[in-house]
């Protein structure tokens, strides 16, 4: 079977996919036989009351995230998901790969009627789909054996269940080893969107991750208890398990982080202003250079700093990579062609890595951390260097405040990880103090 990339979110107790659409798609296809349900803010708050539910969940073979709230939680763990991979998005997307493996979809569930016309609608949009059959969730749900050997008689491939939350979960808990079709989701209101009895929100809405308030506007009745009280206990439940495994200290430098870049941000806003318009007047492209960096436990980041190089430096690096003043992994070069004179300056003066503070509200980095690395310079990592990622990267380090780009890729990684295994929020301020003699030194900036 083909294993899914997961993150285990300590707040929510559970194992969530973190992966592409594309890569779980390829997966939740792929030979082999998977229980699947779809995890959101309201599926988590039935779990609380629900024993039978959660052991349910529990047991299925894969989880998937669906929804602004299971994100946020993420997020608040540590952990960001890569997509939302809801059902209402993914099914539709799924079933076109399955259409050209020449799978077949059976669709149980809904009042009578719906399962026929979403599986007319998705015979419509994906063409070469196999409808094997459909069978309504009421009726057709009364009698388990019946559903079964109905399915089963179809040759299914692909069997989605619509019965709603948690009868759904509760009937392939106890069925879907007895079904030969080898992938079975939960797939919840699909069928009610698919055949129009549910209007979707607009494609503006779902982006800004707000169908949970179209829903809510659509049917306010029905919708008001899961939404307004649902979500707001779901995020409470989850911010006071959050707070467990928060400690004093990494409290306490996380408040830190925040009062530094948000006080940066005001005080330095003429600095940001005059140096924006510098870069523009000298050379042409953004003023701000954007790179995927990797950060606390190997998840990649976009590090945004002052432009400090002509606009395509990034396509010229490969031919200077031998001129590094540098030993080991990191390339750093005093005659680097590609740094502008405004460049120079913000480099000399560390201006450059202003913007970064961004990055530290946004909780990607920490002011005090090592040097953010580049994915390519992980990939080249010795086995010891990886304990650099065990935190967050910073703007400042130890790193920084002892000599930059003059000491030794080896080097770097032992002061690296003696941080790591030392760090103090005394040892943080100390290092915030010395940063600013680093500064005017401008020793090792280049």
């Amino acid at each position: 079977m083909v294993r899914l990339k997961t993150a285990f979110l300590k707040t929510l107790d559970l194992s969530l996919v973190d992966a592409t659409r594309e890569d779980a798609i390829d997966a939740l296809l792929a030979p082999g036989r998977r229980r699947v349900h779809f995890m959101n803010a309201h599926c988590c708050n039935v779990m609380q009351r629900d024993h039978a539910y959660g052991l349910a969940v529990r047991t299925a073979d894969v989880l998937l995230p669906d929804g602004v709230g299971v994100s946020l939680v993420a997020k608040m763990d540590g952990q960001p998901l890569t997509a939302n991979l809801n059902g209402t998005d993914l099914i539709p997307a799924l079933l076109v790969k399955a259409a050209k493996l020449g799978k077949s979809v059976f669709l149980f569930g809904g009042k009578p009627g719906t399962a026929d016309l979403a599986a007319m609608k998705l015979a419509a949009q994906t063409p070469g789909l196999r409808i094997a059959g459909t069978r309504d969730g009421y009726s057709g749900a009364q009698n388990d054996e019946d559903a079964i050997a109905d399915i089963n008689a179809s040759g299914a491939d692909i069997v989605l269940v619509a019965l709603g939350v948690p009868l759904q979960e509760l009937w392939l808990h106890r069925n879907a080893a007895h079904l030969d079709a080898s992938v079975t989701f939960g797939v919840g209101a699909l069928f009610d969107f698919l055949a129009g009895n549910v209007r979707r929100a607009p494609a503006m809405v779902r982006k800004a991750r707000c169908e949970w308030v179209w829903r809510l506007a659509m049917e306010p009745k029905r919708m008001a208890n899961r939404y307004l009280v649902g979500n707001a206990t779901f995020m409470a439940r989850a911010a006071k398990k959050a707070l467990r495994h928060v400690t004093p200290a990494s409290a306490i430098r996380r408040a830190l982080d925040i009062a530094i870049a948000t006080s940066a941000m005001i005080l330095l806003a003429p600095v940001f202003a005059a140096t924006s318009i510098a870069i523009r007047m000298e050379s042409k492209g953004p003023v701000f250079f954007r790179q995927t960096r990797i950060g606390k436990d190997g998840v990649p980041f976009e590090m945004i700093k002052f432009r400090s190089m002509v606009q395509d430096a990034e396509d010229l690096r490969a031919d200077l990579v031998q001129t590094s003043d540098r030993d080991g992994i990191c390339f750093k070069s005093k005659s680097d062609p590609r740094i502008t004179k405004i460049g120079r300056f913000i480099r000399r003066t560390s201006i450059d890595e202003l913007p970064q503070v961004w990055n530290v509200l946004r909780g990607k980095m920490s002011i005090v951390g090592p040097r953010p690395a580049l994915p390519s310079e992980v990939a080249a990592y010795p086995t010891r260097a990886y304990g650099r990622l065990a935190v967050k990267p910073g703007i400042t380090g130890i790193w920084q405040v002892s000599g930059r780009a003059d000491i030794g890729f080896d080097k770097m990684v032992d002061m690296d990880l003696d941080y790591t295994r030392s760090r103090t929020v005394l040892l943080d301020l100390l290092i915030i103090a010395l940063t600013f003699r680093a500064v005017v030194s401008g020793r090792g900036a280049h």
